[in-house]
């Protein structure tokens, strides 16, 4: 298995996409920022820092695995079966050299392997010692992933490595702890690890999956059947183990008087990110994008600028991509790229609208009334779930997201696509409608 090397760190780039023309007092300026990474690998990367790698390294690299092993966990036996399975076959998809750690988790969290606070280093081995120890899981107790996620945290920080992850599996709702202290977890947990979080069945709560992804930059996913876990738990640690650069940062500079009103990413998935802003010297500020292996994501930024006369042109905002340090300081990716205004009088150029901007709005919007109709369906509102769903049909036929399309027509009959007309179905399976909400967020990339 190859060693890391700072030959391996990927090279950024960044494109940006929008319409620059205004009309005539027009203030609002919207972007998508296509962020690639490529090349991890290859020779001569030019972003390759001391902290990063060094030649002849081990793969710069923790991972800690969270098991549900609470009662509910024996219900089919197949759920707890399944969930070794899962977990024996994401540490054999673990490289040589790789850190890591498996964890019990009920009301309590505990470490089956390797044990004393540690974590072990993979190869032959230990892999084998780690899957013996498996047999150690057994289902009994309750559900508090807040006290996983902190054991995680204080395992994987004992590391020195560039890359810190964690899998979380779960088949019931977090019962026993308050939803402030899995939140504070959450907060305590946001920065120092990233994290994938699966549910596995029918009996969780899918805000809290996706809302613990969310919070630590990972994938959120429903296996409905158990015996799906294996193959998602390897491929999940196969997306780990290609990660080579950890905290990444979108970095927007804005000149005086011009405001960020948000920033999203919109693809692969819809992810607010707003709020997570930390400042980062005069008129700049930093949003998290997590780890980052050979991949591209795109980025919804939205600036207001200053009212400004016709023919006049500014800099609206400055892109660039950064792995900031604890200290203020802050390593550059050598990736940037502009959003521009320019004010017209031209009708045509100043009210056409970007088709990248018009995809990803139409897709964040697919998103948000794929939620609002399934809470109505929930609440008992069936106009209100009928209206939503069939704007989620009609978003989901006109931006060829044929993925969100087959799981709509889980849960509605589709009368009309194009125009949005739809049936509530009067018998959806839980699992159908689970799987539609937790995968409500992902997108399809416009067609370039």
């Amino acid at each position: 298995m190859a060693n890391f090397s700072k030959s391996n760190v990927p090279q950024f780039s960044v494109e940006v996409y929008q319409n620059e023309y205004l009309p005539e007092g027009g203030r609002e300026v919207n972007a998508i920022v296509t962020v690639t990474s490529t090349g991890g690998g290859t020779v001569g990367s030019a972003v390759a820092a001391p902290h990063l790698y060094t030649p002849g390294q081990s793969p710069d690299a923790a991972v800690a695995i969270m098991v549900d092993c609470s009662g509910s966990m024996d219900y089919p036996p197949t759920k707890m079966r399944g969930a070794r399975d899962a977990t024996a076959a994401a540490i054999d998809a673990l490289r040589d050299g790789v850190h890591f750690a498996v964890i019990g988790g009920t009301h309590v969290a505990k470490e089956v392997y390797p044990g004393n606070g540690e974590l072990a280093v993979a190869d032959p081995q230990t892999r084998e010692q780690a899957k013996q120890s498996l047999r150690k899981l057994s289902a009994g107790g309750g559900t508090a992933i807040g006290t996983w996620l902190k054991l995680a945290d204080r395992l994987l920080s004992s590391a020195d490595v560039t890359i810190r992850h964690g899998i979380v599996l779960t088949d019931g709702r977090n019962e026993h702890e308050s939803p402030e202290d899995l939140k504070a977890a959450l907060d305590a947990c946001a920065g120092r690890f990233t994290a994938d979080a699966r549910g596995v069945g029918t009996d969780w709560e899918v805000k809290e999956v996706t809302g613990i992804a969310s919070a630590l930059l990972g994938t959120a996913d429903i296996v409905a059947d158990p015996a799906g876990l294996s193959a998602d738990f390897t491929q999940m640690m196969e997306t780990a183990m290609g990660k080579e650069v950890a905290d990444v940062a979108l970095r927007l500079w804005t000149p005086v008087d011009t405001s960020i009103k948000f920033v999203k990413q919109v693809a692969p998935t819809v992810e607010p990110l707003t709020d997570r802003r930390t400042e980062a010297g005069p008129r700049a500020g930093d949003y998290p994008t997590g780890s980052w292996g050979d991949e591209s994501r795109d980025y919804h930024v939205c600036v207001e600028v200053p009212e400004a006369g016709l023919g006049q042109e500014m800099l609206a905002a400055r892109v660039s991509l950064v792995i900031p340090h604890g200290d203020g300081t802050a390593q550059t990716l050598g990736a940037q790229g502009l959003v521009r205004a320019v004010w017209t009088d031209d009708m045509t150029a100043s009210t056409s609208i970007n088709p990248q901007v018009a995809h990803y709005t139409g897709q964040a919007e697919l998103a948000q009334v794929i939620q609002q109709g399934l809470d109505a369906r929930k609440a008992g509102d069936a106009d209100g779930a009928t209206a939503k769903l069939g704007r989620a049909v009609q978003l989901a036929s006109a931006s060829g997201n044929a993925d969100t399309a087959k799981l709509l027509a889980k849960v509605v009959d589709v009368v009309d696509a194009a125009a949005g007309t739809v049936r509530l179905k009067a018998k959806v399976a839980e699992a159908d409608e689970m799987t539609l909400e937790t995968r409500s967020t992902k997108t399809v990339r416009v067609k370039k």
